[in-house]
């Protein structure tokens, strides 16, 4: 099986690369397009911030490649932001595969940005396929997607949002699920069995 790393301008690239290695599955990091699309499964990793991810998906003109997969495609934290319409992150136009604006959390008593572990509720991903209930997985991040029609797991900071999406054959995770623990690694394992 052929597992590519989309390679952009974002971080955290390492960890799911420690990540795959743990359970044993090679990858291949990359941002040429035609490694992509015959790519089995694809990863949409990212830390970083929206605006100057797009403009390099732009540049590179994985923009038009990346919604057109028809590939298991696995988005997490700002890749999952980058597969919904819009980002109010520096007024940023995404990709579009999830007709959703992402969102600054609002102030309030809790900080900005969420940082650290907290529960799912309503899971309803196979990726989540054997988890226990209500589990906790690691999150970094100032903006979310609204829960939605596509939300398949949902979390509360501020306000509630989506922690999971799903369409068609996109899958995204707001949460880092490579350095998640046995939750976040379950959800690789299951995203390499689709």
């Amino acid at each position: 099986m052929k597992t590519v790393i989309i390679k952009y301008n974002a971080g955290n690239v390492q960890s799911v690369i420690y990540a795959l290695e743990r359970i044993g599955a090679s990858y291949l990091w990359t941002d040429d397009e035609a490694e992509i699309r015959t790519a089995d499964k694809v990863i949409f990793p990212g830390v970083g911030e929206a605006s100057t991810a797009m403009a390099y998906l732009r540049e590179k003109g994985l923009d038009r490649v990346i919604p057109t997969l028809q590939q298991p495609v696995l988005g997490t934290c700002v890749g999952m932001q980058l597969m919904c319409q819009y980002s109010e992150e520096n007024q940023t136009q995404a990709l579009g595969i999830f007709p959703v604006d992402v969102r600054r959390f609002p102030a309030g008593e809790l900080k900005v940005p969420h940082v650290g572990w907290n529960n799912l509720y309503d899971l309803k991903s196979p990726l989540m396929e054997g988890m226990t209930p209500n589990p906790y997985v690691y999150f970094v991040h100032s903006y979310a997607a609204p829960v939605c029609e596509y939300t398949v797991a949902s979390c509360d900071y501020v306000v509630p949002f989506s922690a999971m999406l799903h369409k068609d054959n996109f899958y995204a995770a707001q949460f880092h699920a490579e350095i998640s623990g046995k939750e976040g690694q379950l959800i690789l394992e299951n995203f390499l069995k689709l």
